[in-house]
């Protein structure tokens, strides 16, 4: 029983560490995203899509980048978060 307790922690903090490097990552992500469309731009992203400024081009082109960059960010952290759990896994179920 004791042995299902800890790999049911382990889970736990697995996910726990692959949530927070997430939330943290694609934060991080976000704001360097932002960062260098004001630099290319000259604007800031645009954010608020009620404002008659701006345009379907432009809004199509952020949310084309942020959905690459956010999506290949989930994907890497994912796949290092597991990687690094998987050896702990493979040797028990052996």
């Amino acid at each position: 029983m004791a042995k299902n307790k800890g790999k049911k922690d382990d889970s736990s903090n697995a996910r726990l560490v692959t949530t927070v490097a997430m939330t943290g990552g694609v934060f991080l992500l976000r704001k360097l995203l932002a960062t260098a469309w004001t630099k290319i731009t000259g604007k800031v992203p645009p954010t608020d899509l009620t404002d008659p400024k701006v345009t379907l081009p432009e809004a199509l082109a952020w949310s084309i980048a942020t959905g690459i960059v956010v999506e290949t960010a989930r994907f890497a952290i994912v796949r290092f978060t597991v990687r690094k759990s998987l050896p702990d896994t493979g040797a028990e179920s052996s």
